[in-house]
């Protein structure tokens, strides 16, 4: 099997974080009839020892400890990844007109500061600056050999006329959804007749594959690095069924797909395909219910870190363990 040495690197110029600057990469290319030899993947960023667990001081220093995190696991040759973001957090990615628009963690304990004024508009603008994110990570590998999926055309096409022009940002931008796309009052597409009762998964799997186009969302068939743009349950039935189909030889990682607020799969099998994704990066609010005022943390391979955020200064560390806590586990904490 033909190892691929890549090395990914961030475009520091986009997002304003010299920090992110590397050394220059060699891409070897493999044939093109040995499609095995994808995710083949080496030391991507270089050497990048692990130091003592902190949590990340803001925005700049989360990205780049989550930019580590995605290296270890590439070396590791982990292909299922999960990435999570705080709710509505700003990376400052997406230039606006108004100059008080600044980059923040918002949410991280979901209190009335952190969840003021958030929006759909501001999710779904989270979400595509963390795509982003990754894109220009991967960019290296080629945009042919990268696809952002959005769960539909209406996010699909605001990232594409985002994107559109940027090299630093080429991809294949698709969306799982090909005939909905969102109104001010809900979603825009055609009127279905009325169908027989069915189960969950049955009438999920359906509303993807009778979508009036080519048939069921498929992945480019060059695509290497796949990433999933904050997918909810329906979106999750196609991915199961996208990630039986290409393999491990095609890296998935999951943006914001908040696997842990999921309550109900399509299937055991659905279960314990996404129970299998490596959470290599995870920052975010504890249950409030258990633990008001304290975030879960983990970057791989690390453990899981509790903190509790004083009324004055960062947030302290009060527990680690190797697994996510519940919220019993925060209660305790």
């Amino acid at each position: 099997k033909l190892l691929s040495t890549i090395c990914i690197s961030v475009a520091a110029s986009t997002f304003a974080v010299t920090a992110f600057q590397q050394t220059p990469y060699k891409i070897q290319t493999p044939p093109a009839h040995s499609s095995s030899s994808r995710l083949s993947i080496g030391k991507v960023f270089g050497d990048n020892t692990t130091k003592e667990q902190q949590l990340p001081k803001d925005v700049k220093d989360a990205i780049s400890k989550c930019r580590g995190a995605v290296q270890k696991a590439l070396e590791n040759r982990l292909s299922r990844m999960d990435v999570e973001m705080p709710v509505g957090a700003n990376f400052g990615v997406e230039k606006k007109k108004s100059s008080s628009r600044k980059s923040s963690l918002a949410s991280l304990t979901d209190d009335d500061s952190s969840t003021e004024g958030l929006t759909m508009e501001k999710l779904d603008t989270s979400n595509r600056e963390l795509a982003r994110l990754f894109v220009e990570m991967f960019q290296p590998l080629g945009g042919e050999h990268i696809s952002a999926v959005f769960n539909d055309e209406n996010l699909a096409d605001e990232a594409r006329n985002l994107w559109s022009g940027d090299l630093s940002v080429e991809c294949n931008i698709l969306a799982i959804d090909r005939k909905l796309k969102r109104s001010r009052g809900g979603l825009m597409g055609k009127k279905k007749k009325k169908k027989k009762a069915m189960g969950f998964a049955s009438k999920m799997a359906e509303e993807l594959e009778d979508d009036g186009s080519s048939g069921p969302f498929v992945l480019p068939k060059d695509t290497e690095v796949a990433l999933f743009v904050a997918p909810g349950p329906k979106e999750l039935i196609a991915i199961e069924r996208i990630c039986n189909e290409v393999g491990m030889g095609t890296c998935v990682i999951l943006l914001n797909a908040r696997l842990s607020r999921v309550e109900k799969y399509a299937s055991d099998d659905a279960r314990k395909l996404f129970e299998g994704f490596e959470p290599v990066w995870f920052l975010g609010a504890a249950p409030q219910e258990n633990a008001p005022g304290c975030l879960m943390h983990r970057a791989y391979p690390d453990k899981w870190l509790l903190a509790r955020k004083p009324q004055v200064g960062a947030p302290k560390t009060i527990a680690t363990q190797e697994d996510m806590f519940t919220g019993e586990e925060c209660a305790k904490a």
